[in-house]
């Protein structure tokens, strides 16, 4: 008997790993692959230079309710820009209504935006964000127009401000 509760007794605590030490390396190894982007600013900066949703959205990777963007409708010629540093993102002639609620075009200024995996919902998303501040604007899926690239760049309005062509 006392054999048998001294095995037990030692499988108990070899099942007990820790993993606070686990956790300090991963989030050790997380700092080391940060990207480093040419504009980065603390948290506080960013709270006092963008309105509440933009920081809620581009800080904190949420997204605005469908159809609430003034960008949504938008026809006009120009470029849309990252709301928080200002880097050309996307061209008024790849846009199109993709039915959703949200800004969409079908493909992105080569160079700007940047991808990541995002599991927050359960299973694997790619999510966008400025490849110049790290701010995220929404998701990439492959259900866009199939006459063009195939691909639906799902963005929030709010992450955006839109400069028109000059005549």
């Amino acid at each position: 008997m006392g054999k048998n509760l001294l095995l037990v007794t030692i499988l108990i605590l070899s099942g007990c790993k820790g993993v606070s030490q686990e956790d300090a390396q991963k989030s050790e190894q997380e700092k080391e692959t940060e990207v480093a982007y040419a504009v980065t600013k603390t948290d506080a900066q960013w709270k006092a230079e963008l309105t509440d949703m933009e920081y809620y959205v581009l800080r904190k990777a949420a997204t605005e309710n469908a159809f609430s963007s003034d960008l949504l409708d938008n026809k006009e010629k120009g470029t849309y820009v990252c709301a928080a540093c200002a880097t050309p993102l996307f061209r008024s002639e790849y846009k199109f209504d993709s039915g959703t609620g949200w800004p969409s075009f079908d493909r992105e200024i080569e160079g700007n935006v940047a991808y990541d995996v995002d599991y927050k919902i359960g299973y694997p998303r790619t999510e966008e964000h400025c490849a110049t501040c790290g701010g995220h604007l929404g998701h990439v899926f492959n259900d866009g127009p199939k006459n063009t690239t195939g691909k639906r760049h799902c963005i929030n309005g709010v992450a955006l401000d839109f400069i028109p062509d000059s005549k």
